[in-house]
């Protein structure tokens, strides 16, 4: 009698992107947020207020003041530090939207905390009087009427696009646990890199909370500007995260994961044959390893699959057993 052959087992399904700082209690994941938008601010901005000297300086603050505090907070809220990457993960389906509002007044307190702390610094000089002066300077903003620089409709593609593409690689390289490792310094890195386009085009938004606490102590002109940096930065979001949503969403690449964000495994197939395949003596059954099926003695309840596998398995000058 012909023993039937195994079926291939059922894939496992794709894990599905980690949804970072699930798992964490709220007060962490918000205080990371804090921490990590007020070293940002306070870091890069920094650098453009007191040594703004050299066409890589600031851009590399930016980058590298984003890439220690992926590091540092990122495993605990997953590193936003910007409203922008909140919504865009909100879209991707990677962060829940109970939690877009929180972290976004976490990273306007953060860098507010820091343009406060600056500010103060700034008035111990004996020419802190001229403090509006040096936010203005780091402030974003457009040309209008007779000034020259870039018109608002230039602004706001360049803050839309530059934006976009932050977000398209934060939600890239954290798409994956396998490339955590390397997430922060991909996106810092893209955004030393958009930083140094942006600086000329409208000092470097990208970031409507970074773009909001600047403009505390910078005059009415930066405050009447301020939409357009809320405005185009939360467009590009929207754009990179519905993107990103449509990909991981579409036939072929559908991922499921269970609360945790561990990946769920579909069930193996039933295999016809497969318990005889393991007895021993068997030569006519392929070996083939069955996922999800560890060996050992056969259950008790199993409608005569013992039997069989005895009458099959018995050696050829072995006595057929007495039947009644």
């Amino acid at each position: 009698m012909a023993a039937a052959h195994p079926t291939a087992s059922a894939p496992a399904v794709p894990a599905a992107p980690p949804r970072l700082g699930e798992g964490r209690s709220y007060s962490a994941r918000i205080g990371a947020e804090v921490a990590g938008s007020f070293l940002l601010f306070f870091g890069a901005l920094g650098i453009g207020m007191f040594n703004p000297q050299g066409s890589f300086g600031v851009p590399f603050g930016f980058g590298f003041a984003l890439i220690a505090g992926m590091l540092a907070f990122g495993y605990i809220s997953g590193g936003h530090f910007n409203p922008a990457i909140t919504l865009g993960s909100a879209l991707a389906g990677r962060t829940s939207w109970k939690s877009v509002l929180p972290y976004v007044l976490a990273q306007l307190v953060g860098m507010s905390l820091a343009a406060v702390v600056l500010w103060v610094i700034i008035g111990s000089h004996p020419a802190g009087a001229q403090s509006a002066g040096v936010f203005a300077s780091i402030a974003n903003g457009f040309a209008s009427g007779d000034e020259l620089g870039f018109s608002m409709a230039g602004v706001f593609l360049a803050e839309t696009i530059a934006t976009g593409l932050l977000v398209a690689v934060y939600l890239g390289t954290t798409s994956s646990r396998d490339r955590l490792r390397s997430a922060p310094f991909a996106v810092g890195l893209a955004f030393a890199a958009l930083t140094a386009v942006m600086l000329p085009i409208s000092n470097a938004g990208m970031n409507p909370a970074r773009s909001t606490a600047a403009v505390y102590f910078a005059g009415d002109g930066a405050v009447g500007e301020l939409w357009l940096f809320w405005v185009a930065p939360l467009l590009g979001a929207v754009i990179a995260g519905l993107l990103y949503r449509s990909a991981e969403t579409a036939p072929g690449s559908r991922r499921k994961s269970d609360d945790s964000g561990a990946p769920v495994v579909a069930a193996a197939a039933p295999v016809e044959g497969a318990t005889a395949g393991t007895a021993a003596g068997r030569r006519d059954v392929p070996d083939v390893a069955v996922e999800d099926q560890p060996d050992g003695p056969a259950p008790a309840d199993d409608h005569g699959a013992a039997e069989a596998r005895d009458f099959f398995d018995r050696k050829p000058n072995q006595p057929r057993p007495d039947t009644e």
